[in-house]
């Protein structure tokens, strides 16, 4: 495969789930917002934290008004991360690897950029925003469905997948780092049984809320919610999960190339990481320096699966 086509695919889908996952932000924040809570703003600023964009935020805006959170983050040209911004970098990816896309797939991702920019073309209010966040979280459901209904299992497949996994394992590791992390009020507090209201927003950020409640019905901890989400395997957001998706799907590429993929061995170091720790050692180490570790690490393996197939962002 051209590195070009393999380069359109891999950003593709990781904007696809960039678009998802600050919708799911966005609605946690919505969700704190609407029980008045005095910690609002810093719920706020936790959640442009989160999306890696506090500094481009603090360009333009003084405080971490509801308001202009929503729309930086859903709208905002000058923001290379808002929700319109990805959809339009999405659809310009998947017209260049049109070919290689099946016509359902192309066909959802035009109607996802179609949908979302009329719905954002506008300021978004308090009062339409559940509707756009839902409806942000469904056009992406719905082109991956495309891809696993109807795209062969072959290497474009694969890029596809690695995007996906890639972008969501970032996205899981950078809401458990600023919530454990950013907003304690004191290292004292690490590991103890503060707000566990909080904590749940995390749950609810990744639609895990209910499977963890499945499995931890009486334990609704930090450290319960942190294991289930770095180290259960069964949880399509975790980061145990995704790294697995990785690797796997780096295997089947392999096969097709010859010699070695150092992105491989990269991304099998990050999963034996994962795969032989258990959450005591993690807490142990230092949750943050632990997610810190693997924030660094997931941004070296997409850089190196560039270098590998020789395409670039």
């Amino acid at each position: 495969m051209l590195g070009r086509t393999a380069g359109g695919l891999f950003w593709m889908f990781r904007y696809l789930e960039r678009s998802e996952n600050t919708a799911r932000l966005l609605d946690t924040g919505f969700r704190i917002a609407l029980t008045g809570s005095d910690s609002a703003e810093a719920e706020w600023e936790s959640i442009v934290t989160t999306a890696g964009v506090r500094e481009l935020y603090l360009q333009k805006y003084d405080t971490f008004d509801q308001g202009h959170v929503i729309n930086f983050l859903l709208r905002d040209k000058d923001n290379p991360s808002s929700v319109m911004s990805v959809i339009d970098a999405a659809r310009a990816n998947a017209r260049m690897v049109r070919t290689a896309l099946s016509s359902e797939v192309w066909e959802a991702t035009n109607e996802t950029w179609m949908t979302l920019k009329g719905q954002l073309a506008r300021p978004v209010s308090v009062k339409n925003l559940a509707d756009v966040l839902t409806s942000i979280r469904q056009h992406s459901s719905l082109v991956r469905g495309a891809l696993h209904g109807t795209m062969l299992r072959n290497e474009i497949f694969d890029f596809a997948r690695i995007g996906t996994f890639v972008e969501r394992a970032d996205n899981t590791a950078r809401i458990l780092d600023v919530k454990y992390y950013v907003l304690l009020p004191s290292a004292a507090f690490v590991g103890s049984s503060m707000d566990n209201a909080q904590w749940e927003t995390i749950l609810r950020s990744v639609s895990a809320f209910r499977s963890f409640r499945w499995l931890n019905e009486a334990e609704t901890t930090p450290r319960a919610i942190a294991a289930f989400l770095i180290l259960d395997k069964r949880m399509p957001r975790s980061l145990a999960f995704c790294y697995s998706k990785i690797v796997g799907n780096l295997t089947y590429l392999a096969r097709e190339h010859v010699g070695d993929l150092p992105c491989l061995e990269l991304a099998r170091q990050c999963y034996e990481r994962l795969d032989h720790q258990d959450i005591e050692q993690i807490f142990d180490e230092g949750l943050h320096e632990f997610l810190e570790t693997s924030i660094s690490n997931t941004a070296r393996l997409a850089g190196q699966i560039q270098e590998d197939f020789r395409f670039y962002g």
